[in-house]
């Protein structure tokens, strides 16, 4: 890899974004929407203050996982790709020229977000909101790495929708989010500490409830080290064309 032909995939990647109305619309009003509705819904209640930042983390990590996957095959089937890795541009400078591209975009998105949960529907964290915010951002960076991963095995822009619900709907479940994790099965519970989106959660429910960056730090390195882990996978997995 080479940061030449790194940074000019994550330059031409956002240049593409910049023109599609629709995913910026997508990436950053569709959470703000969300959070209003729950906001009117809950008026009153502290219901925004305690599952507000999770949703901070949650849609970052679904939005982009989206994203990155369909953006991913599309260029793959439309041969971009194929005529990319023709050049001296190898597959992990594609990888990390996408993340770098999108990883801009989860911090604008996670900026926006969390700016219009605080300041405007007046939500409040007890603990660090700069950490809340980096944990979102952690969360989006990882929702891109999984999706390039994800496009790797899909063969359609169906087929890379459909591969969403069979990643991250597991994840739901099992990270703690209707049940406590120490409250479920043995099994389970095991599950649960080998899936990334645990600690994304984790993380943001103890800064809820007044944490700061040293309380969730182990939480912090375990979202780094998925990230790298599904980037590799990505790059290893990486291929020029549909077949």
């Amino acid at each position: 890899m080479s940061a030449r032909p790194t940074l000019a995939t994550a330059g031409r990647v956002l240049r593409q974004l910049r023109h599609d109305h629709r995913t910026i619309a997508l990436l950053l009003g569709l959470p703000c929407v969300v959070l209003g509705l729950v906001a009117w819904m809950f008026e009153g209640t502290p219901v925004l203050d305690r599952f507000g930042p999770l949703l901070l983390g949650l849609f970052p990590l679904i939005v982009m996982f989206a994203v990155t996957s369909v953006a991913t095959l599309r260029e793959r089937q439309t041969g971009t790709l194929e005529r990319l890795m023709t050049t001296p541009v190898g597959r992990g400078d594609v990888v990390l020229g996408y993340a770098l591209a999108f990883g801009a975009m989860a911090v604008l998105q996670a900026l926006v977000v969390t700016g219009f949960a605080v300041y405007v529907l007046g939500m409040d964290v007890a603990g660090d909101l700069w950490v809340v915010v980096l944990v979102a951002v952690l969360d989006a960076l990882l929702g891109t790495a999984l999706g390039l991963a994800a496009s790797a095995v899909a063969r359609t822009e169906f087929q890379a929708v459909q591969m969403m619900p069979v990643i991250i709907f597991p994840q739901l479940v099992t990270a703690g989010l209707f049940m406590p994790r120490d409250q479920m099965p043995a099994v389970l519970e095991a599950v649960s500490r080998a899936m990334p989106l645990t600690y994304g959660l984790e993380a943001l429910q103890e800064l809820a409830a007044g944490a700061g960056l040293v309380d969730v730090r182990g939480a912090v390195g375990a979202i780094v080290a998925f990230i790298v882990g599904a980037l590799l996978l990505g790059a290893t997995t990486l291929r020029r064309r549909t077949p």
